[in-house]
């Protein structure tokens, strides 16, 4: 039989003794949950004269919103750009295991692969709500395979495609369905991507730049086309130049529409992006910083040979390459990983490390309203840290869905 009981007889957890990642700067305060929602308390006391029914004591640690990963390839022996009868088994491991590293929310990305890859994987992903199952799914990332060939890392040579006389039309093709699809990572340098970035902006995909030889100017059209976000700054991309300094310039650009923020991904692993590069972008536009792992299948595991889609891979300590290459293919670091070095390596305040792995990328993907911030009407997904930013438990819709205390 249905529920006669209200919203107000729902019960009401409060978590007390907590420094809250709230308006940008940590405070003091406590925070009330019910149904999965972040309260008012002041609202709770005047309207309601409610009051809490069950208190968690948090020991002064951090409560900060939970990690969202827009870019993450797999791990724990799951390779999502492969032909897999069961897909959502495998989706469903890597958002389970996520969870201890405080991720609440994260986007499967596909690299470069054959169109029946495509056919195949993507109406096998679905946009998920989050929970004791595991992290939810955001929509999938397609990094590919509208590329540069010159800067295509670890992404297939042969599978790499233009637009021909086609455009958007043919994009369609390639991929078979745009349903569930968060972001595109093209080369804004090849013909008819105009045409391609509006119509996918028109679709509510957020457009990222990356794999690219574009210079600032072919950079800046795309962004003026509706493109607002970069795939891992630095890499795949051509270096900085002091006279053209490509896809790197957008970040002090003077030809971004007003009130735009471009954003940009940055694989803070100790090993793809030397801390020196991590300053200096961090320092050149801090509030586009957005902290993505690029996991691959090894993200987990042991060294030796793994996938990442169509090519062999193999695990030399924390580096992974394209095997019988020095090309990067990935990294196999976790998400609380890259928050730590991100904080170590640039020497920003806390609140900026947590906001580049919750806030900003829920900004890139239009959550910012229900995810990545702990505001009033909120989803209640966050992690509790120790001043470390050690990950302690890791909360969706205000549940515990990580403890290991508890385990």
């Amino acid at each position: 039989m249905p529920s006669n009981k209200s919203v107000s007889d729902a019960p009401i957890t409060t978590f007390r003794n907590c420094r809250i990642l709230r308006d940008h700067k940590l405070q003091w305060e406590d925070l009330w949950v019910r149904q999965g929602k972040v309260l008012d308390p002041e609202k709770l006391f005047f309207d309601e004269k409610g009051a809490a029914d069950v208190q968690v004591d948090c020991q002064g640690r951090i409560i900060a919103p939970g990690f969202i990963d827009t870019q993450i390839n797999g791990g724990f022996g799951v390779d999502f750009s492969k032909e897999a009868d069961d897909v959502k088994h495998g989706i469903s491991l890597v958002a389970q295991n996520i969870l201890s590293h405080g991720v609440t929310s994260f986007c499967p990305t596909l690299v470069t692969s054959p169109a029946a890859v495509y056919h195949k994987v993507l109406p096998q992903i679905c946009v998920t709500e989050g929970g004791p199952q595991g992290a939810a799914v955001l929509g999938v990332h397609l990094e590919g395979p509208y590329i540069s060939c010159e800067k295509k890392g670890a992404h297939p040579e042969h599978c790499l495609r233009s637009y021909s006389q086609k455009g958007f039309s043919e994009l369609l093709y390639m991929y078979g369905t745009l349903d569930g699809v968060s972001i595109v990572t093209l080369a804004p340098e090849m013909g008819r991507s105009e045409e391609v970035i509006k119509e996918l902006v028109q679709r509510g995909i957020c457009v990222s730049l990356g794999h690219s030889v574009a210079n600032l100017s072919q950079a800046e059209d795309a962004v003026n086309s509706g493109a607002t976000f970069i795939t891992h700054l630095f890499n795949a991309m051509l270096p900085f130049h002091h006279r053209d300094p490509g896809i790197v310039g957008l970040l002090t650009s003077d030809r971004i529409p007003a009130g735009r923020t471009v954003y940009y991904g940055m694989i803070a692993d100790g090993i793809h992006t030397n801390p020196a590069a991590l300053r200096i972008a961090h320092r050149a536009h801090p509030n586009g910083l957005v902290l993505v792992t690029d996991a691959i299948m090894a993200m987990g595991l042991g060294p030796g040979k793994h996938s990442l889609g169509q090519q062999e891979i193999l695990i030399d300590g924390l580096n992974a390459y394209v095997a019988g290459t020095h090309t990067l293919a990935g990294s196999i670091a976790t998400m609380s990983m890259c928050v730590k070095h991100f904080h170590e390596a640039t020497g920003c305040t806390v609140e900026e490390a947590l906001e580049a792995a919750s806030l900003h990328p829920a900004q890139v993907l239009g959550q910012q309203h229900r995810k990545g911030t702990l505001d009033f009407g909120a989803d209640a997904d966050f992690v509790l840290l120790d001043d470390d930013l050690n990950v302690k438990a890791t909360y969706i819709a205000g549940e515990c869905v990580w403890d290991p205390l508890a385990m």
